[in-house]
C-alpha cells in the first residue's frame, strides 16, 4: 500500500504546503536529501498550545508531535510532489516546550516516530533527537524538522 493509501486509510489527506511565502520555504531539496523547517504542533483546525507536564500531558503531547509529523509531510509533498518517493526517514529533530522539571521528551517525540513508521515501514526508521526547551514560538507544545531520503 502507497503512503498516500496508508495516510488516507488513517484518516488523513496531505496537501503539499504552500511554497514561495515569507522568508523560508517550508521544505529544501539538496540531491537525494529533503530538509522540512520546523513544523509546530497544528494540523487541520487543531493547535497544541503550552508546555507539555504542565498544561498538556504526555498523551497530548504526542498527538502534537504526531500533528507535527504531518506537517513535515506536507513540507515534504510540496518539494517531491509524491510521498511515495520517501525511500528513508533519515533524522527526526523533535523539541518539546517543557514544564519545569519535565523530562519525559522521548515519549512525546514518539508520536511523529510512531507515525513516520506506521506509514512508511522499515525505511521509517529513523535516527533522532527529543529535547526539551523552556520555550517554543509561538507557545506551541512541539516542533519537528524532518530529514527524509527521496528518489528521483
Amino acid at each position: 500500500m502507497s503512503a498516500e493509501a496508508k495516510l488516507k486509510a488513517m484518516g488523513y489527506e496531505i496537501p503539499a504546503a504552500e511554497t514561495g511565502q515569507g522568508k523560508i520555504e517550508p521544505a529544501v531539496r539538496t540531491g537525494n536529501l529533503v530538509y522540512t523547517s520546523g513544523n509546530v504542533s497544528r494540523w487541520g483546525d487543531q493547535s497544541y498550545i503550552g508546555k507539555v507536564g504542565k498544561d498538556l500531558t504526555v498523551e497530548q503531547g504526542y498527538t502534537a508531535a504526531r500533528a507535527c509529523a504531518l506537517g513535515c509531510l506536507s513540507a515534504l509533498k510540496s518539494v517531491v510532489g509524491d510521498l511515495d518517493k520517501v525511500t528513508r526517514v533519515v533524522k527526526v529533530l523533535g523539541m518539546v516546550n517543557a514544564a519545569e522539571g519535565f523530562t519525559d521528551t522521548p515519549s512525546v517525540i514518539h508520536g511523529c516516530t510512531d507515525l513516520m513508521n506506521e506509514v512508511f515501514g522499515a525505511a521509517g526508521r529513523h535516527a533522532r533527537s527529543a529535547v526539551g526547551l523552556y520555550q517554543l514560538p509561538g507557545n506551541y507544545a512541539v516542533e519537528i524538522e524532518i530529514i527524509f531520503e527521496v528518489k528521483d
